[in-house]
């Protein structure tokens, strides 16, 4: 009996339909991939990407980003720089406390001194909050950070959730949003009172926000099923799960994400010891092939800055860079052979890599590649100590050379080294400038970092938020989701 195909091309139809059952009446509810626990006591500095959200969905900082990842007013409505970049000041705007009470430069000041001083527990922006000197309040609406070096991509750093200000416990700050109490089902969100509105005025449903916290599996499903209007903090960890969840095309973005994604050399002896046959490990890979294969607009890379940024040269190319791309597989091969020919045993190399199924994919071309040069892989897990390679898949905080030299230093020599700490310590901007681009320079010579591509990251967006914008920071803040 021959079945009609009319059912079974509607049943396709609706998998590539782009998402639009959810009306533009009703709350925005978004699921962002990490922990379901989003009220995260501040103090600790332990947060995920989820936590980051909810944090910077409920607080703000002096300033922060908008759609496009580029700095807006937040509690400071406007600032300048003195000195070199090494003195900002500060003026506060007119914002409130979720009980009313306005926002203080007092308070403010006392918990970014909190925020610096317990650095030590916030291992991705510790190095860069050890230039602040000293904040101080000038007057009740002015704010003064003192630096210890020049430092003019300062405000980035003061965009990140973790500098978000807080009073007390807990992740309730002065917006944009407040918590709305109640029922635990992730956080419901509303927009915070503003200067001047009707003491009556209530926000519509529609410009309420539903925020959880879960797996990406969980994520996507909720959103295949018409149950929530965004997904955010995608990565090439989970991305294999967006293909057979038969999401439509027309709502998966990609961020132009810039940081560092690549294998950082954890130790220099055995195979690892010479930059030659760190080299060989580096002219195993086919990046292009490897990026192309596994998703679409992701951009394989082989230097470790993306740009010049505050470096006095353009990116350093590493050594085996000029090999021809076609001759490079066969020059890794040959590498290994002379090395086992010598040490008469085989080379073998432990791949430190997160979980899920994108890393096994990522996995399996990485084992191929080497196994091809005649080097026998073995995974292991993040922070195994059998690893002699391990993944760093991160997204710039801000546009600092430093920022990716530091990084991607887990094993590098003590004159690389060196060199990042004397950009971190320079007097001026010249030196610090100079000291960047000889330590680009360095550690690419060195090879004690693979870089393998930019970071892969990805959203998937309902129609109706058409705000959302992709941005190199891969970052979507829940206030800039919809037109206003």
């Amino acid at each position: 009996m021959v079945r009609p195909l009319f059912p079974l091309i509607a049943i396709a139809l609706a998998a590539c339909a782009p998402e639009g059952r959810r009306k533009d009446d009703t709350p925005v509810v978004v699921s962002a991939i990490g922990s379901a626990d989003l009220l995260v006591d501040p103090a600790s500095m332990a947060i995920d990407g989820a936590q980051s959200v909810a944090m910077a969905a409920t607080a703000q900082g002096l300033v922060r980003y908008d759609a496009n990842g580029q700095i807006e007013p937040a509690l400071a409505e406007r600032w300048n720089v003195f000195d070199d970049a090494r003195s900002y000041i500060f003026r506060l705007g007119e914002a409130h406390w979720p009980n009313g009470q306005p926002v203080t430069a007092g308070e403010v000041v006392r918990a970014l001194r909190r925020a610096v001083a317990a650095r030590a527990g916030n291992q991705r922006l510790a190095p860069y909050l050890a230039v602040i000197d000293e904040i101080v309040e000038m007057t009740p609406q002015v704010i003064e950070v003192r630096l210890k070096h020049p430092r003019p991509d300062l405000l980035n750093l003061f965009a990140q959730p973790e500098l978000a200000v807080f009073r007390g416990r807990g992740i309730a700050g002065s917006g944009p949003f407040r918590i709305v109490p109640g029922r635990r089902d992730g956080l419901l969100l509303r927009p915070a009172e503003q200067p001047g509105d009707e003491p009556a005025a209530k926000p519509a449903p529609e410009e309420h926000v539903r925020l959880r916290g879960e797996r990406s599996a969980a994520a996507i499903a909720r959103f295949r099923a018409g149950a929530s209007d965004l997904v955010l903090g995608g990565t090439v960890v989970d991305w294999p799960i967006v293909g057979h969840a038969g999401i439509a095309q027309e709502n998966i973005r990609f961020d132009p994400a810039i940081g560092l994604f690549g294998l950082a050399v954890l130790h220099r002896d055995g195979f690892l010891a010479t930059p030659q046959n760190r080299a060989a490990i580096a002219m195993a890979f086919d990046r292009a092939g490897m990026t192309r294969a596994i998703a679409p607009n992701w951009t394989p890379t082989d230097t470790i800055l993306p740009a010049q940024l505050d470096s006095a040269a353009p990116p350093a190319p590493a050594a085996w860079a000029t090999v021809p791309p076609d001759d490079r597989q066969a020059l890794a091969a040959q590498r290994v052979r002379e090395w086992r020919a010598v040490h008469r045993g085989p080379v073998e190399i432990a791949l430190a890599l997160p979980s899920g199924p994108g890393a096994t994919l990522l996995w399996g071309h990485l084992a191929a590649a080497l196994i091809r040069a005649g080097i026998t892989p073995q995974r292991v897990a993040l922070g195994d100590p059998r690893a002699d390679l391990e993944l760093i898949d991160a997204v710039a905080p801000y546009d600092s050379g430093r920022w990716y030299l530091a990084t991607a230093c887990r094993a590098c020599s003590e004159d690389t080294a060196t060199l990042i700490a004397a950009a971190r310590d320079a007097p001026d901007l010249y030196n610090r400038t100079h000291r960047i681009a000889e330590a680009d320079a360095m550690l690419a010579s060195d090879v004690a970092f693979i870089p393998l591509a930019q970071p892969l990251r990805w959203s998937i967006v309902a129609l109706r938020l058409s705000d959302w914008q992709g941005n190199a920071r891969a970052w979507h803040p829940l206030n800039h989701l919809r037109k206003e």
